[in-house]
């Protein structure tokens, strides 16, 4: 039986803001216009408690910002709720999304964040729809765990998995779901699941019985994003050394291995002989293996089947909670996993 009350965790970003002489910036009176445009729209029938436990541009969020917002879904009552919307900026939207996966696999009701690509009051916001989307998807299932929903320009309201989630496109802002297989979508306020089979089915979630990972980040990390003509020779560690280096390939699980200042094979060597673990992502299991990486298996840490931000996400996870990186990389806490 549905309570109809949703409670509202609210912490800045571009949905809690407005322009100001052609700058965005933070604004108090955000929340209130959130939750006083859907009723206005949509009638009272459900009761919407609020929460800010901070007030942040996404952009400059800190590891103790991260704790705290953990901390504030943590401290909610989830037997008075039917679900928890959680407001967030779209910079580092992914990195949230796929973090709060992991920390609430167990999570027992839904928990959908919302973001927007422009403040509420630009015609062209998009935060309305998103917030209207999450509400939607919270009555009308019986779904557990963490949830994006987002609406790009030139589409639909969609719903993805969080631990799904992969960064906005350049300048755009659109976003969309690792090999935009998406969890489903909002039409005229009914929630479609998308039934792509690389997707769990509603009945999979609703039984979904995960366990949660420590939430203690360590940011002792290297992310070095494969481009071309990089130069490996400047990544040298000898007055501060990470804790680990995470490579971003490109989309064929490939990086340059040839040249003299270019060649990821010597940059891995360096690595190895200072005992610095190097993470190479995102790779697919069932792909053929290019000849450029094919013989350095062994020497680096291979992220399978899971999307670039929720490597990062992993291995800081792991670093932080002193587990082997590849057995948490290796573990599928909520659907992360795609084949």
């Amino acid at each position: 039986m549905k309570k109809n009350k949703i409670c509202v965790i609210f912490t800045g970003g571009t949905i809690g803001s407005s322009i100001t002489d052609n700058c965005v910036d933070l604004d108090g009176r955000s929340a209130s216009r959130l939750i006083n445009g859907y009723t206005s729209k949509y009638g009272d029938a459900i009761h919407f408690d609020d929460l800010k436990p901070l007030n942040i541009l996404s952009e400059n969020v800190q590891t103790e910002d991260l704790y705290k917002m953990a901390d504030c879904v943590r401290s909610i009552d989830y037997d008075a709720y039917d679900g928890i919307i959680f407001t967030h900026g779209t910079d580092t939207l992914s990195f949230t999304a796929n973090y709060f996966s992991q920390i609430f696999a167990d999570l027992p009701l839904p928990l959908v964040m919302v973001s927007a690509l422009y403040p509420l009051s630009d015609e062209r916001s998009n935060g309305d729809d998103n917030f209207a989307s999450a509400v939607s998807f919270i009555m009308q299932t019986d779904c557990h765990g963490v949830f994006v929903s987002f609406r790009n320009p030139d589409g639909e309201s969609k719903l993805h998995l969080a631990s799904r989630l992969t960064e906005a496109r350049q300048i755009s802002g659109k976003f969309s779901s690792l090999m935009d297989a998406h969890f489903g979508t909002v039409k005229e306020g009914r929630f479609i699941h998308n039934d792509d089979k690389r997707n769990p089915t509603l009945s999979e979630i609703k039984n979904y019985s995960g366990e949660h990972s420590d939430g203690r980040l360590c940011n002792d990390v290297v992310v070095i994003n494969a481009r071309a003509l990089l130069d490996f020779t400047f990544y040298r560690f000898d007055e501060i050394k990470p804790k680990a280096v995470i490579i971003g390939l490109y989309h064929s699980g490939t990086v340059c291995t040839v040249g003299d200042d270019t060649n990821f094979l010597d940059f891995l060597e360096y690595c190895n002989g200072i005992g610095v673990p190097v993470v190479l992502s995102p790779i697919d299991s069932k792909a053929n293996v290019y000849a450029s990486v094919k013989n350095i298996n062994g020497k680096c840490i291979f992220s399978y089947d899971q999307s670039y931000e929720m490597t990062i996400v992993k291995v800081m996870l792991a670093l932080g909670s002193d587990r082997d990186i590849y057995e948490v990389l290796s573990e599928n806490k909520f659907f992360e996993k795609i084949g």
